[in-house]
């Protein structure tokens, strides 16, 4: 008879639940130990399927990246983003969207999908190695009911017809198994599979690397100045996290005869044509001089570092005299070209600390060809019109005063808050002169030059990342075209005396060509076995 346990006896309290259909003294189904959810979150995070959803979320969040202008290549288009978007820009950028590729989200799926692909592809790459080192299966007992098969008599005995089949099936590694042969071939196929897989974890350790061992530099060099690869020569330097600063190749180059081409007629006028620039450069201080032509898909080798040629523009000449008749200054000042501006309309300043009795400092407007145009406004103003050099001019902005120079600033930007306005130029051409009010001196638009903004990129992954992708295309080509098969012969005694031979071949992916394949083998095998006596043709056959 059952007896029931009530609270305080010896049994399960009543107020204590197990779960329905929880054994006594169990757990609950369900109910995962702290190991056990360690070893399910191991399983779901090296599953194939969450490779793939990394993958994609990485080449998603990559997007941003391509979309948006990145501190890391240029940050004054960041700079002018900021201007241009104000509201928008903050939100964006406490999203890290100006530094998508190393901003702590982007990381942190990238480092997901290492630890995802390299606990799914190293498991994967020992079980293949274990398939390949194994013997082939066993040959089945019903051939006939292979996806391919065909039966024939022979007169030959059948260790003949087991000696034909090895010469017949001579690109399948064969194992004899009593009165039969088992084959198998197509091993690449998973060997691709793998090497495919192994050269992805293999890209992304050599990203990884380049990220971490790397720099990147961006500079404005003009033309007939020179560069030396040096910290303090950047503009702007971003190491790696574990790159040393003080370790850079020791080249240096000069920038000479930088030539910008335009599309002069028709619907893409105005529009860059090709820029390109000579340069002579040395390995190392006193290393033998060479030449390099830098264009836009051409850049400069050199030390482990390429120099690329990002963009182009000008820089406006001016002799500054001061107030007591001193040439204070004398030398090109860059512009920036402003974004969207089809006409390469460009600002700069100018700073002359120096001039007495008080400095003076310069607000200009470059004009490569100077000429007026209608603005979106639909007020016509005066501004470029092509971005060649055509009729260079300036318009300047005259300050006196403190420049305010010990506090850090941009070279690009004048801090007028210790100034005072001292009056707007007319429109210089090459060789005007612009006297300043109150005797402060005078300034002369005596030409320009061209400059060139360059980046430079050391990174010691870029060749096994190549080698990796290269491995990566090879693999991925033997998972397409290679086809894994198996084949058996068996030759055994028929009850008239005769041997009976049976052959039967099973494709482990469908193909058309894996039929025609095994009833080629087939009919060579039974063509090779008609020189024996009383051979006949195949009994059966069916594929």
């Amino acid at each position: 008879m059952a007896t029931t346990t009530t609270d305080g006896g010896a049994g399960t309290g009543a107020g204590e639940d197990r779960g329905p259909g929880a054994p006594d003294g169990g757990p609950a189904p369900g109910a995962l130990s702290p190991a056990g959810w360690a070893r399910w979150t191991w399983r779901v995070l090296t599953s194939m399927r969450t490779a793939l959803i990394l993958l994609f979320l990485l080449a998603l969040g990559a997007i941003p990246g391509s979309m948006l202008p990145q501190r890391v290549v240029n940050p004054d288009e960041v700079a002018q983003y900021y201007t241009e978007n104000p509201a928008v820009a903050p939100w964006l950028d406490r999203l890290y969207l100006f530094d998508v590729y190393s901003s702590p989200w982007y990381a942190a799926i990238y480092l997901l999908l290492f630890v995802s692909l390299t606990g799914c592809v190293i498991p994967r790459a020992r079980a293949h190695l274990r398939l390949m080192r194994a013997r082939p299966p066993r040959t089945p007992r019903h051939l006939g009911r292979m996806p391919y098969s065909a039966r024939f008599t022979t007169g030959a005995a059948p260790e003949q017809v087991l000696e034909q089949g090895r010469t017949v099936f001579k690109r399948y590694r064969l194992e004899r198994y009593g009165d039969s042969l088992s084959g198998e071939t197509g091993y690449l196929r998973e060997a691709g599979n793998v090497v495919f897989h192994v050269a992805l974890l293999g890209l992304l350790v050599a990203l990884a690397a380049g990220y971490a061992f790397g720099y990147r530099g961006n500079m404005l060099v003009v033309e007939g100045d020179g560069f030396a690869n040096t910290l303090t020569s950047y503009d702007s330097f971003y190491p790696g996290v574990a790159a040393d600063e003080d370790d850079l190749a020791p080249f240096s180059f000069t920038l000479h005869d930088f030539q910008a081409d335009f599309v002069e007629d028709g619907g893409f006028s105005g529009q860059a044509e090709s820029f390109s620039g000579e340069l002579t450069y040395r390995d190392a201080p006193g290393a033998e001089e060479r030449t390099h032509t830098l264009e836009v898909n051409e850049p400069l080798s050199v030390g482990g570092v390429q120099v690329y040629l990002l963009g182009h523009g000008y820089a406006p000449e001016f002799e500054v005299r001061d107030g007591e008749g001193e040439v204070v200054f004398d030398q090109p000042v860059p512009f920036l070209p402003r974004n969207g501006d089809p006409g390469r309309t460009a600002d700069g300043v100018v700073k002359v600390p120096d001039a007495l009795p008080e400095g003076l400092g310069f607000e200009g407007v470059f004009l490569p060809t100077a000429g007026e145009r209608t603005g979106e406004d639909g007020e016509t103003g005066l501004a470029s019109t092509f971005p060649a050099p055509k009729d260079p001019a300036v318009t300047l902005t005259a300050y006196t005063g403190d420049l305010n120079m010990r506090q850090a600033q941009s070279v690009y930007q004048l801090d007028t808050s210790r100034m005072e306005e001292a009056g707007e130029s007319e429109v210089l051409r090459p060789g005007d002169s612009w006297e300043l009010p109150d005797g402060a001196g005078e300034v002369t638009f005596t030409g320009y030059e061209d400059f060139a903004t360059l980046q430079m990129t050391h990174n010691p992954g870029r060749l096994p990342a190549l080698l990796f992708s290269s491995l990566a295309v090879l693999g991925l080509l033997g998972t397409l075209f290679v086809r894994p098969r198996r084949a058996w012969v068996r030759a055994s005694a028929g009850a008239d005396g005769r041997t009976v031979v049976e052959v039967a071949g099973l494709g482990k992916t469908e193909s058309t060509a894996n039929g025609q394949e095994f009833h080629r083998l087939a009919t060579e095998l039974r063509d090779r076995l008609r020189d024996v006596p009383a051979a006949d043709g195949p009994a059966s056959s069916k594929e």
